[in-house]
């Protein structure tokens, strides 16, 4: 059975990037994968202190919920990651996480001894909700973030939908991006 990890790094549950990442999941066969849903503001992670552990181990020091994660990364086929935009960027819980994703980095190329399965080849997806007015640019600075975190858990970014202006039209009233939301579910689940 495929697993897919979903991560919610919103603090708002039930808003715009959950509901749309709830759309993507809707659109995926759920007879034969296992979704994973996990909220970013319901566990416990505590921030990266560059402790260089990790350079040296290939593992974290810090006990706590990042070690559920780290181990569901593992076994993931498809990891997918929803943020709203703040600054431009995901949001902290969201970049709190992702920084604590170092030790993938240092047992990779720093002791060439992985901590995750390298050769699993995985689907990577990230998904950001804005409530600014749409404009040129907009996701730019969040799509780099996103797709170095995945490379870290060796997955391979290759859906990505954003959403402006849900500040004054909330996701749920926007027929066209749940369309490509579900759509995009449907095409992650073929390709699993």
């Amino acid at each position: 059975m495929k697993k897919v990890l979903a991560i919610v790094g919103s603090p708002r549950k039930g808003k715009n990037t959950d509901f749309l990442l709830d759309k993507v999941l809707e659109g995926m066969d759920k007879e034969n994968i296992h979704i994973e849903k996990i909220y970013l503001r319901d566990l416990n992670i505590a921030p990266c202190t560059s402790c260089y552990y990790c350079a040296d181990t290939g593992k974290c020091c810090i006990k706590d919920d990042m070690q559920k994660l780290y181990k569901a990364f593992d076994e993931s086929d498809c990891t997918i990651i929803a943020s709203p935009l703040y600054f431009n960027t995901v949001s902290s819980l969201s970049k709190i996480m992702i920084d604590r994703c170092q030790m993938f980095w240092s047992s990779k190329y720093q002791l060439n001894n992985p901590s995750i399965d390298r050769d699993k080849k995985r689907i990577g997806v990230f998904l950001c909700v804005g409530g600014a007015k749409e404009h040129q640019g907009q996701f730019d600075a969040a799509m780099p973030v996103a797709d170095l975190f995945l490379k870290a858990v060796n997955a391979r970014c290759k859906y990505t939908l954003f959403c402006a202006n849900t500040d004054e039209v909330p996701v749920w009233e926007r027929q066209d991006i749940l369309h490509k939301a579900f759509t995009m579910g449907k095409d992650i689940w073929k390709e699993l």
